[in-house]
């Protein structure tokens, strides 16, 4: 399971570099690719999600560094969430 970072660029031009313990988020985003928030969240949710249950496949527990990282982005998409035509992109994937 190659864990991957991938980097992103809220809406206000922050980036941010996140964590997934498995490549699987590679299938759920494009590099260079901007996303409404809503859909971004979706994404993202469903992607760390599915990574956390390998992890829990392999290891008999979910990882709680995926976990960790996706309700740091929940935390930071409501800052967001006020604007209907927040954007964020996926800038790369860096493993």
């Amino acid at each position: 399971m190659p864990e991957t970072h991938f980097k992103i660029e809220w809406p206000d031009g922050v980036q941010e570099t996140c964590y997934s313990p498995s490549s699987v988020v590679k299938k759920y985003f494009c590099v260079n690719e901007s996303y409404n928030l809503e859909d971004f969240l979706s994404r993202v949710s469903e992607a760390l999600n599915l990574a956390s249950e390998r992890v829990r496949a392999k290891y008999g527990r979910p990882c709680g560094l995926a976990l960790g990282q996706l309700q740091e982005i929940q935390i930071t998409a409501k800052n967001y969430s006020q604007s209907p035509q927040a954007k964020v992109k996926v800038l790369e994937f860096l493993n």
